[in-house]
């Protein structure tokens, strides 16, 4: 799939690409439609159809991943009702031995996440991810999303890495597109982001449904 002999960087995503999407897609669409719907004293269908225009008038913003934002929309303690579900938090299956192969290869591991900070640190509380990676990278920090070109010209030019010999992977065909306008040379994509859904057929970029068919790969060039 990939000449790994040419990958120094890996560039990974969090939700869906390393953990397991479903988490993420309960909580927004059912759980905290559930808890506004208590707290706002309307039905569960009235409160499914206010936050779904919300999302929509931000969504691909730094806004929509923001927690601070939707604690102000709903005026509710959004990191709180995160921690009410936060047993469905989990790494796919495939992405330990994934994960250990990138790190003993020799190859610089980041995960460049459009997560909240305080979403970023539940996660890791809970999954230990930051043991797997040089560094861990929220985009609330540049101020844009993974969507947005200055957030690559600013993330590289605080990780310095080149394009040419870095390999980026994610779950959103918009954000693989971002990164491909800007140049990045190796792009994968997750097509079962959610384990409690189908999954999705992809036709724009190289897909994986297991990343246990790169491992091989992955250990055969070495970077050490």
């Amino acid at each position: 799939m990939f000449d790994w002999s040419k990958i120094h960087t890996v560039l990974l995503d969090m939700d869906g690409t390393l953990l397991d999407l479903h988490f993420d897609n309960h909580f927004w669409m059912e759980h905290l439609p559930k808890r506004y719907a208590e707290h706002s004293n309307i039905s569960i269908a009235e409160a499914e159809q206010y936050l779904k225009s919300r999302y929509q008038q931000v969504e691909g913003t730094i806004s929509w991943y923001c927690l601070d934002y939707w604690a102000e929309q709903t005026n509710m303690p959004i990191t709180e009702l995160k921690k009410e579900v936060q047993h469905l938090i989990k790494l796919r299956e495939d992405a330990h031995d994934f994960l250990v192969a990138l790190k003993q290869s020799g190859r610089k591991v980041i995960l460049v996440t459009n997560a909240h900070p305080d979403s970023l640190s539940l996660k890791i509380e809970r999954t230990e991810l930051n043991k797997y990676f040089d560094q861990l990278i929220s985009c609330h920090q540049f101020g844009v999303t993974k969507e947005s070109q200055l957030l690559w010209q600013r993330l590289q030019q605080h990780v310095g890495f080149d394009n040419a010999n870095t390999l980026f992977v994610d779950d959103s065909i918009n954000i693989l597109d971002s990164a491909k306008d800007f140049g990045i040379k190796h792009l994968l994509a997750v097509a079962n982001p959610d384990s409690k859904q189908a999954i999705r057929e992809i036709t724009e970029y190289p897909a994986i449904t297991d990343y246990s068919v790169l491992l091989n790969d992955i250990s055969n060039f070495e970077l050490n």
